[in-house]
């Protein structure tokens, strides 16, 4: 995956004034556009898409200094107007275009990233590979922002507003692994940008001939292959910490990339102040091609 991160940035460097079609980029480095872009947002500390605009604006700042015309610039970034093109230069620089001009600076340059390898392996992870037939997660589900670190204020304001009997009454449908109440995040946005809307379904695991009540909301989830991560520690930090390490550790040493689909957290075991707790967070993922190294950073 290193390599494929690092051919992806002299792509993007070659195309900066093109129409990036992360798609076509993805398919030419044998990898998914959807794996690709989260593991590039975990690793570089920002999605793809910023990086992206940083680079363009950091590179047009020279454009800029050297006496070009601002619409030829604009045009060349891919924006259809100086304004439109004012407003993405001052949210990177924080500067505008005439302070530029005027005092050169100081400016916020985005240099190019390169991904190195480092072995380190100083999270040891208890995990299993499992192949699953279909089945449904069901229960109650709200669109809340995602939140990297710490407890996510949404999702505990939704959880507080699902009466006790609601509790009750999913644990009673659970029939299928993973087994008891589940925190599943869906729909999350590909560059893993914090702050973008997700999906947050607080549920159980079906079968997928189990009858369901139409008032509780579902997610279909196909036949695939599953990472299972089990955590063990203070809550939420102990399993947020795994979350981050398989992008850091375990994808980028094993033959395995993200696929399209729910997040799941089981709650296998907890302290009554929910201090610390036993997890096993559940990622969908399928075979890919590629070298087993070991873990990276930038």
């Amino acid at each position: 995956m290193i390599a494929e991160l690092n051919r992806l940035i002299e792509l993007i460097e070659d195309r900066l004034t093109d129409d990036l079609d992360v798609a076509s980029l993805a398919s030419r480095l044998g990898t998914t556009e959807y794996h690709l872009r989260r593991m590039f947002s975990s690793l570089a500390g920002m999605s793809l898409s910023e990086y992206i605009r940083r680079r363009r604006m950091s590179v047009a700042a020279a454009d800029i200094l050297g006496g070009g015309d601002l619409l030829g610039i604009a045009v060349r970034y891919g924006y259809g107007s100086t304004e439109a093109f004012g407003r993405a230069f001052r949210s990177v620089h924080g500067l505008s275009i005439g302070d530029v001009k005027r005092n050169g600076g100081p400016l916020r340059q985005q240099s190019q990233l390169r991904f190195r390898l480092t072995v380190e392996g100083n999270i040891t992870m208890e995990t299993r590979i499992t192949d699953r037939p279909a089945f449904r997660l069901v229960g109650h589900a709200a669109t809340v922002p995602l939140i990297h670190e710490g407890i996510n204020p949404h999702i505990q304001a939704h959880i507080a507003s699902l009466p006790t009997t609601e509790h009750s009454r999913l644990k009673a449908l659970s029939d299928d692994e993973p087994a008891g109440l589940l925190q599943v995040t869906a729909d999350v946005d590909p560059d893993y940008a914090e702050g973008s809307e997700l999906t947050y379904l607080h549920g159980v695991a079906v079968a997928d001939t189990t009858p369901v009540d139409d008032d509780l909301d579902t997610i279909e989830v196909p036949a695939g292959t599953w990472a299972i991560f089990r955590t063990e520690g203070e809550y939420p930090a102990a399993l947020q910490k795994v979350w981050a390490a398989t992008a850091t550790d375990w994808f980028p040493s094993n033959p395995w990339r993200l696929r399209p689909g729910p997040s799941i957290v089981a709650i296998l075991d907890r302290a009554d102040d929910f201090s610390t707790a036993i997890t096993e967070l559940w990622l969908p993922i399928e075979r890919a091609a590629g070298d087993a190294s070991h873990a990276s950073s930038r």
